[in-house]
């Protein structure tokens, strides 16, 4: 049998608790999941959604967690005006980081198989005193991982694409566009494909420029000619490209690569940095759309949204993201999304 989900709840202040108890009453199925939060907040939002077969549990005691249940570990105590404040607060950031330090930990240790991440406020975070860019790069540096070394992808059903600079000012971009990270991308998109698409072969990879019309030979930008290219004929000479398993193409003008991608001409798309990346995902997955990290020793999907503090007080907060991060953690390590 294989190994539990791991799910950290997010930010309490934010829509994550909510939607994480309302994805597993309806896609746990024959899985098992271990939540990181407070024990006694998500045991209640599971019963009142109908899900019995729930327990509070230590990481270490994942694997006795029968088929259909989840197990709750406590991390702490959320307090009620601080789920109530929805807004960024000290205690609301420690408790977050502290419940995804839990949860990244037991699926390092092999106790939980993939884990499967809520939204999280960076501010919050930061107020609470850690230094934070992003969930990707500070589960990279908690796994022991050069934050080089792992790929932000966003996985949907029209778009999958993975992006070569993360959560950099744009004035700093074009130093990170380098052959070493655009050459980890491609490969790293490469292998998620082919386990996300195993029976589709070849597989086609757009990788896009990073100026406007990809450089227009030169007057626009010269990194296409002097960096993306060369990159790319150096991959075309590894078997997996060059063998008919994954077609590379590129660089490719970005509207053009989306485009192709969204019809169905292209598998995945390389993209240079994060806008160039979000922006089509979220207008054409939006609550569809995994974020996805590549690179760690273990599979981690996460939902394409943030915190929603307004959708929480509203109480108008949408389970659809959640339920496709489960899924994709699911199909990415071998388990069925039934």
């Amino acid at each position: 049998m294989l190994a539990p989900l791991a799910i950290s709840t997010g930010d309490p202040a934010g829509v994550g608790p909510v939607v994480t108890a309302a994805a597993l009453a309806q896609c746990i199925g024959a899985d098992r999941a271990v939540v990181y939060g407070d024990a006694a907040w998500m045991e209640e939002a599971l019963r009142t959604l109908g899900l019995e077969s729930v327990k509070r549990i230590e990481s270490a005691d994942a694997s006795a967690l029968a088929q259909g249940q989840v197990g709750l570990v406590h991390v702490a105590d959320w307090p009620l005006a601080m789920v109530q404040a929805r807004a960024p607060t000290i205690d609301g950031g420690a408790m977050q980081c502290r419940a995804l330090d839990a949860a990244c930990d037991a699926t390092i240790a092999g106790h939980t198989r993939a884990l499967v991440t809520g939204p999280v406020s960076k501010e919050a975070v930061y107020l609470s005193g850690v230094s934070f860019r992003g969930q990707t790069e500070h589960l990279a540096r908690r796994a022991g991982v050069h934050v080089e070394r792992v790929t932000m992808m966003f996985l949907g059903p029209r778009l999958k694409v993975a992006l070569v600079a993360t959560h950099w000012p744009i004035k700093r971009v074009p130093s990170t566009i380098t052959a070493e990270h655009i050459k980890r991308t491609v490969h790293h998109l490469a292998e998620a494909l082919m386990r996300w698409l195993p029976d589709q072969r070849p597989l086609r990879i757009e990788v896009s420029g990073l100026n406007p019309h990809a450089g227009e030979g030169g007057l626009l930008g010269t990194e296409e000619e002097t960096i993306i290219s060369p990159a790319l004929d150096h991959l075309c000479e590894e078997p997996r490209f060059s063998g008919g398993e994954v077609e590379l193409r590129g660089p490719t003008p970005a509207e053009a690569a989306f485009r192709h991608a969204a019809d169905g001409r292209a598998h995945g798309i390389v993209a240079m940095f994060h806008d160039q990346a979000t922006i089509p995902s979220k207008l054409l997955d939006w609550g569809q759309a995994v974020n996805v990290t590549w690179g760690l020793p273990f599979v981690r999907t996460s939902v394409d949204h943030g915190v929603a503090y307004d959708a929480a007080a509203a109480g108008t907060a949408s389970e659809s993201g959640m339920i496709a991060a489960i899924r994709a953690a699911q199909r990415l390590t071998g388990g069925t999304p039934e």
